[in-house]
């Protein structure tokens, strides 16, 4: 038993000893006015290009008007956010009014986009005590898009030409579009497209797998960056079928009443921004490469709310860090809001971009915060495993009757999608670090428990009926025979749970758990390959120090001899 506690206190080694400085929860603490007024607003996105920026923009306008910002960015659905706005796990994030009619309310729009805003507006507010500010100026509908020559050899030009094609056509849509009444399930009842084939493809690389012919058509929207770098053809919705999709910032209703100067703030952007504006600054960040913090600064100068910083000091903490950790660290160089591309890595073009070594180099501090933020992930999860899983399957060894069944229970877990299994726990532990590692926790029990059940089960007959022979009891046998020639085995079970569960803590960026997640979520959303690998190279690397270390560790618990 005492080699037992030994396992148990060796997961403790995976704990750092602080979250540096993350809150452990993701809520803001609403016990009192007092508190409410002192806390940061905490600002949400979601996981493209275009919510990313529009979200840096509110942070940056807040920060300038005094007010501290905590930064969310790349959280998800709109199911995560809306659920994290309502249990004012965030206070504000970029939305649109025909998702929250379609996929929040479940109505179909109006075709006018005012009537569309006073519903959702209305709606919200009665129902959940959220509150729509006013809308930004522009609308980003969904635009179906094929290649040109795709378009000019079966002769489209609008969905309804598409109708009568798709059964031919492979699709590449977002897992959002997919599931959507305003997306594929939509076009099927409205126009009849009915693609051949359909891949869930996240949007940061449906562009490059429709110009490669990978997929015939794609879901964008139509302030995409991508449209004129790839040259695609948007398909005309003849039909109307797409509602209106005015962005605006969507409030907490708590911190609207208690924070008057955020929703003051926040308005000023009211009717500022149209299409070609937007469409602007998503080309900056998806195909020029400028950072989003950069971007976000140039574009608020632009629109006369704060002034031009011909110096470049990073007004934020930008995309999770994600691109301020380049050569010059946070520094972004804007300047106005005019062309800044010739500034070169001042800007974080793709052009002059650093080789992957240097560029990894240059974000090793951000990717050692990242790094610990991991670790707490993966720490508390597998030491609250162990204390679980081990005792169960000790115990499921003297009932075997029941312990195949329960087993299997446990590895039904398995079987959930961890986003999915994300999701789940926002309702009942909101956004952060408590969600995700109770995710993990549960994704580590079935090889825990199966191990430490088939260790003690099997172990050797031989030594046991040895034991028995020379009077031991059943709890002397356990303790002093079967546990020591089961601790390989049991060690086995937590060694493959602790890198599962490294690479699973990865998702928990899209519910702001921090950990190396950040910037795979975040190059993915900014098609920026050397981001993705800033997290995903530390991520396999961590998952082969954790085994090694717990190697070591089956080693000292071992039984000489074994």
């Amino acid at each position: 038993m005492r080699r037992l506690s030994t396992v148990i206190a060796a997961g403790a080694l995976l704990l750092p000893g602080s979250a540096h400085g993350q809150d452990r929860t993701g809520a803001v603490d609403r016990t009192s006015p007092r508190a409410v007024s002192s806390d940061p607003i905490v600002v949400g996105s979601k996981p493209f290009a275009e919510s990313f920026v529009l979200a840096e923009i509110f942070a940056q306008l807040l920060e300038s008007r005094g007010i501290r910002v905590d930064r969310r960015p790349g959280l998800g659905s709109t199911e995560i956010l809306f659920q994290a706005v309502r249990r004012g796990d965030i206070d504000v994030y970029p939305e649109y009014t025909g998702t929250g009619l379609l996929a929040v309310l479940g109505e179909d729009p109006p075709r006018d986009r005012r009537a569309a805003y006073r519903r959702v507006s209305a709606a919200f507010r009665e129902r959940w005590d959220a509150r729509w500010l006013p809308p930004l100026g522009f609308q980003n509908t969904y635009a179906i898009a094929v290649r040109p020559e795709t378009a000019d050899s079966l002769g489209l030009r609008t969905l309804s030409d598409l109708a009568a094609v798709s059964p031919r056509l492979t699709a590449g849509f977002t897992p959002d579009f997919i599931g959507r009444p305003d997306g594929l399930e939509g076009l099927r009842t409205t126009y009849g497209i009915d693609p051949g084939d359909v891949r869930s493809l996240l949007q940061a690389v449906k562009y490059e797998a429709l110009a490669a012919g990978r997929v015939d058509v794609i879901d964008g929207y139509g302030t995409d960056g991508l449209i004129a770098r790839y040259g695609v053809t948007v398909l005309e919705d003849d039909l109307l079928f797409f509602p209106p999709y005015d962005a605006a910032p969507l409030m907490n209703g708590t911190t609207a009443r208690d924070r008057p100067d955020v929703v003051a703030a926040l308005s000023e952007l009211a009717g500022l921004m149209d299409e070609a504006f937007v469409r602007g600054l998503n080309q900056r960040v998806e195909v020029d490469g400028e950072p989003v913090e950069a971007v976000a600064r140039s574009a608020l100068a632009s629109l006369g709310l704060i002034e031009a910083d011909p110096g470049g000091a990073n007004a934020g903490g930008g995309v999770g860090g994600a691109q301020g950790g380049g050569p010059r660290g946070g520094e972004a160089g804007a300047s106005d809001g005019g062309d800044e591309r010739g500034n070169g890595l001042a800007v974080g073009g793709r052009t002059a971009r650093p080789g992957l070594v240097a560029y990894l180099w240059g974000r090793r501090v951000e990717t050692l915060r990242l790094v610990r933020q991991h670790l707490v992930l993966v720490g508390l999860s597998l030491v609250a495993a162990i204390l679980v899983a081990v005792p169960l399957g000790l115990v499921l060894e003297r009932t075997r009757g029941a312990a195949e069944g329960v087993i299997r229970g446990v590895g039904v877990l398995q079987t959930i999608p961890s986003i999915a299994l994300l999701a789940f726990m926002i309702p009942v532990l909101g956004i952060g670090v408590a969600p995700a590692v109770a995710a993990l926790f549960l994704y580590s029990l079935f090889p825990i428990v199966r191990n430490s059940y088939s260790g003690v089960r099997d172990a050797d007959p031989v030594a046991v009926e040895a034991g028995r022979a020379l009077g031991m009891t059943d709890a002397q046998l356990l303790r002093d025979v079967r546990l020591p020639l089961a601790a390989p085995v049991i060690m086995a079970g937590i060694r493959t749970a602790a890198v599962i569960n490294v690479g699973t803590a990865t998702l928990a960026a899209f519910i702001g758990a921090g950990g190396l997640g950040d910037p795979i979520v975040a190059g993915l959303a900014l098609t920026d390959s050397h981001l993705v690998l800033a997290g995903a190279i530390p991520a396999a690397v961590l998952a082969l120090v954790v085994d090694a270390v717990l190697s070591g560790v089956e080693r000292a618990v071992t039984p000489r001899g074994l």
